[in-house]
């Protein structure tokens, strides 16, 4: 008797499995850069694509009032900003004959869970790069950027020098800084520099890569100019992407198809998702008239005029950093 995906697959247990082998999947989730709650798993799963989220400012003031022995308090206030985010839905599907050589395997479902699961890990890494390539095109998020790439020499090269001076920008907050990611040439520029320090992990055995205590992660999507050899690399802090994993009644996670007309039979594994992939403290700006479809692409949310930082610099925790990984140098005109 022939096993078939439906033998295999139970949707709702499937769906589970696969959103919980993505996160353990993603380095990003792992570090702790992107987070995921209940509370954001309740607001991806509310009706609209669109998701509110209000907060209290810091209160104001630079000094106490002093004390005096008549009259009264002066009363502040505390004000409310508002940050909104976008909701995404993507869905692709696989056919049977992909995933007909891991079929035969011991566990067939975890063969399946960890393809699906790794090309949605992928595939998130993909949105957020888009995210951040859009958020730091607004004007809003200028002070957020360290850029030395038209500095000469060694002033600007990547060192732990200079990324020092990129962490600075989050002032007293730089501590919370926990993340960086970047492109392999330059986590391999950095090795030849010796600052790549490997941190042993207990259950997979493999070394995690940290560059200034912070965990490396790599992604060739990553800006890096093999002619110029300028680069780009983000640095986050704890909690700095909201991840939410949405539902719908009428929206199936999960469905198996099997066309009987194909000559040799075709089963297809369907996947969707409904997910919030939010930079906190970075409003989604929605334009005027929405985006093409309901859901935005990566193109769509790869444009500054749909972004703006409503946190106060700091409490944004992201800052990028543009660099050179060999000297530039300045010509001079008799």
């Amino acid at each position: 008797m022939t096993t078939r995906l439906t033998d295999i697959i139970e949707p709702s247990v499937f769906t589970q499995y696969v959103i919980q082998r993505t996160m353990e999947k993603s380095a990003l989730v792992e570090s702790g850069i992107v987070q995921n709650d209940a509370q954001f798993d309740e607001l991806a799963s509310l009706p609209g694509t669109l998701v509110n989220m209000p907060f209290w400012n810091d209160l104001a003031g630079d000094e106490s009032q002093v004390m005096k022995d008549e009259g009264n308090i002066t009363v502040g206030k505390i004000t409310a900003g508002q940050d909104l985010a976008r909701k995404h839905g993507r869905a692709n599907a696989w056919g049977a004959n992909g995933l007909s050589a891991y079929l035969s395997g011991s566990d067939p479902m975890q063969a399946i869970g960890e393809l699906v699961a790794g090309y949605w890990a992928r595939d998130m890494q993909k949105t957020l790069l888009a995210t951040l390539s859009g958020v730091f095109k607004s004007s809003s998020m200028s002070g957020k950027v360290h850029d030395i790439t038209g500095e000469s020499g060694e002033d600007g090269v990547i060192s732990m020098s200079t990324f020092l001076d990129a962490t600075q920008l989050m002032g007293d907050a730089k501590d919370e800084l926990s993340g960086v990611m970047m492109h392999s040439a330059v986590e391999t520029e950095l090795r030849k520099q010796d600052l790549i320090e490997y941190i042993p992990q207990s259950e997979q055995g493999r070394p995690i890569p940290f560059f200034g205590g912070k965990r490396v992660i790599v992604d060739d999507a990553m800006a890096y100019d093999t002619s110029t050899g300028e680069a780009e690399m983000y640095i986050f802090g704890q909690g700095a992407i909201a991840l939410g994993n949405g539902s719908h009644p009428n929206i199936v996670p999960t469905e198996v198809d099997r066309n009987k007309q194909s000559y040799s039979g075709e089963e297809v594994l369907v996947n969707r998702r409904i997910f919030i992939l939010h930079p906190r403290g970075v409003a989604w700006q929605e334009p005027t008239g929405g985006v093409a479809d309901v859901f935005p692409t990566n193109s769509e949310i790869d444009v500054g005029a749909r972004w703006n930082r409503v946190y106060e610099p700091k409490a944004v925790r992201i800052v990028k950093f543009r660099f050179n990984t060999v000297p530039q140098t300045t010509e001079t005109t008799e």
